[in-house]
């Protein structure tokens, strides 16, 4: 069977949550939210081995519970997100006798995701060819993704004349949502690829903002895999109540 790791860049602190902790360690239903995401991972069978990238000043993640399971490893992150994902793709590359075949990139902070969904992503490994032929490419690997449903708005822009900021926002004009998509995580890409292309990236500082933009970057053309609505990133404080809704339901529907 291919191997599969899970990556987890998990070395940021959560400005945005306005907490004293960075949110992968805010609870809900006595768990930290890490702890809900590395679960949610490491259920399924395909996936052997869970790499942990942290904070070089994190304290809290080795005093988890889980941090225990020896399918866990834990490395030293960077300052963005792309350079903890490469701390962690540098480590696995670095394996003997052989590294993983397949790494998958989900965020610390998406502790909803459904196993329908990683079903789904998974098979793109073994529907590659099918991919390929489809996309007229080479198979790349792909991601989560959501449809954008609502209207999309465009702000207007502040003038290079230097006309003094006003207190809000204002609309340029509204933006065509056909063919737009959120994109969402877990990632899946062949591991080396994925360090090739963010190493290329990196070093020619292009804006790297989730895994599949270094593909792009380097001309590849990642699978769109439909997720769920559900699979939210904890990012705002009011995220905290929906993810409890949400995990709350996946666990009436295990008990089911």
């Amino acid at each position: 069977m291919t191997e599969i790791v899970a990556l987890i860049p998990a070395a940021g602190i959560g400005s945005r949550m306005k907490s004293e902790c960075p949110k992968q360690y805010l609870s809900i239903a006595e768990k930290t939210i890490i702890e809900h995401t590395l679960s949610a991972l490491l259920e399924h069978p395909r996936i052997q081995q869970a790499v942990v990238v942290l904070n070089p000043a994190d304290r809290q993640f080795n005093q988890l519970p889980i941090a225990s399971d020896p399918r866990i490893t834990t490395v030293i992150g960077g300052d963005e997100r792309a350079d903890s994902v490469l701390a962690g793709l540098n480590y696995l590359s670095g394996l003997s006798p052989e590294f993983p075949d397949w790494v998958l990139v989900h965020d610390a902070a998406r502790p909803c995701l459904h196993r329908n969904d990683l079903d789904n992503l998974l098979q793109i490994i073994d529907k590659k060819q099918i991919y390929s032929v489809r996309s007229g490419e080479r198979f790349c690997g792909g991601l989560l993704a959501a449809p954008v449903r609502d209207t999309m708005k465009r702000m207007l822009a502040a003038s290079a004349e230097g006309i003094a900021e006003i207190a809000s926002p204002t609309v340029d004009h509204t933006v065509d949502r056909s063919g737009l998509w959120h994109a969402l995580t877990p990632q899946l890409f062949p591991l080396q690829l994925l360090r090739d292309c963010l190493i290329k990236a990196l070093s020619e500082q292009a804006c790297i903002t989730d895994e599949s933009s270094a593909l792009e970057y380097c001309g590849y053309h990642p699978v769109l895999v439909n997720g769920r609505a559900d699979n939210i990133k904890v990012t705002q404080p009011e995220d905290l109540a929906l993810a409890e809704f949400y995990l709350s339901r996946k666990s009436k529907e295990h008990v089911v």
